[in-house]
């Protein structure tokens, strides 16, 4: 069958994609910015990409960052109507199905398009902080109730969105639960997985921003100077905020602290097979990729547990450890202290093995592609 994919160009999509490689199905990426090149990756996938310009001219990117008022202005006589391009795009395919991926990304920018066209089948795949933090949103929220009962079928990465999802109107077809980029290349992972005797980092997510919390998590670090002692502290993904927080922090003349910003997924993943524990801290999310990738590389999570989702994935004291207030230091501390008792441990417990089977790739894409199943996604409408 013919599957129009409306997404950003994320590390996620690609990876969620990549699962009907060969699966004998036609497969389309609609750009829903309209500003990416053609994808190599997805080399085998038909690309609407790059549709976005009328026409460029030097100095637009400064003006759209600097000066957005007047950019709104002229906006209009520079980029095509997403709704418009999309409809075209949309009557020249032909779909079976079409799925967008993440909610005010993918879904709102389209519904005039689906609402027009009812019987067109849709899939919408919810993404991190899609649901639980926009609700609290008055636009978005908006947004959400009218999007939801249009959707036919839908994919979480937690049950929590589900439970969502019902309450601002969706009553299609619940796929189920999957991580958003689907599941995780065993074989790659392991060339960076060192022994565990050969591990002494503590890597920590270094978002703060909207919903990244990780201040509460150096400030509960800072208070721990001669328990790690032992171990290299690194804090991955830093932006603005946390930069500005570590100018005036003691961890700046710790000799075994290092921070990196924006790294690449790989250097990610290099640095998780040298880790013992990893700290990851926010005020809204799903069950987080960074989480499931951790796992997948033999290290002992601390994770927050916003409206429950990660508690999902991880039995307290068992296969990780529970954040429930990500602003709270003494929780956060008495935690890395725990986390540290834990790692003393040699073996991983039954709980965490059974949650790496469960994330392997082709197992996921088995269960995926059932789901894609044209003949049975049918008999649900």
């Amino acid at each position: 069958m013919k599957i129009l994919m409306v997404s950003i160009p994320s590390l996620h999509f690609f990876r969620w994609t990549s699962q009907l490689q060969d699966s004998g199905h036609e497969v389309y990426w609609f750009d829903i910015t309209g500003m990416s090149g053609k994808i190599e990756r997805l080399n085998w996938v038909t690309q609407k990409t790059g549709w976005k310009l009328k026409w460029n001219y030097p100095g637009r990117i400064f003006i759209k960052s600097k000066f957005p008022g007047i950019y709104k202005k002229i906006q209009i006589n520079i980029e095509r109507d997403t709704a418009t391009v999309f409809e075209k795009y949309l009557n020249e395919i032909q779909p079976d199905l079409v799925h967008s991926f993440a909610l005010y990304l993918s879904c709102t920018p389209i519904i005039s398009v689906m609402e027009k066209y009812a019987n067109q089948k849709w899939i919408y795949s919810s993404w991190g902080s899609d649901l639980f933090y926009f609700q609290n949103e008055p636009t978005y929220l908006k947004d959400i109730k009218r999007v939801l009962p249009r959707i036919n079928y839908l994919f979480t990465d937690c049950k929590r969105d589900y439970e969502i999802a019902k309450k601002y109107g969706f009553t299609g077809e619940f796929l189920g639960v999957f991580p958003g980029g689907g599941g995780f290349d065993f074989a790659e992972m392991e060339l960076y997985k060192l022994p565990k005797s050969e591990r002494n980092v503590i890597l920590i997510k270094g978002f703060q921003g909207r919903s990244g919390r990780v201040i509460p998590v150096l400030k509960a670090i800072e208070s721990l100077s001669n328990e790690l002692l032992q171990y290299k502290i690194i804090v991955f993904g830093a932006d603005v905020e946390t930069f500005d927080y570590l100018k005036k922090s003691i961890l700046k003349e710790w000799i075994n602290f290092q921070v990196e910003g924006k790294i690449s997924h790989s250097e990610v993943i290099k640095l998780m097979g040298k880790s013992l524990l990893y700290i990851g801290n926010s005020n809204s999310d799903g069950i987080p990729n960074t989480l499931l990738e951790a796992i997948c590389m033999g290290v002992y999570p601390i994770q927050s547990n916003p409206g429950g989702a990660t508690a999902e994935v991880i039995t307290h004291g068992i296969s990780g450890l529970l954040i429930e207030n990500c602003e709270d230091i003494s929780e956060i501390k008495n935690n890395i202290i725990d986390g540290l008792k834990i790692l003393s441990v040699t073996e991983l417990s039954d709980p965490q093995k059974k949650i790496i089977e469960s994330l392997d790739f082709n197992y996921i894409k088995s269960i995926i592609l059932k789901k894609y199943n044209f003949n049975e996604l049918d008999k649900t409408i």
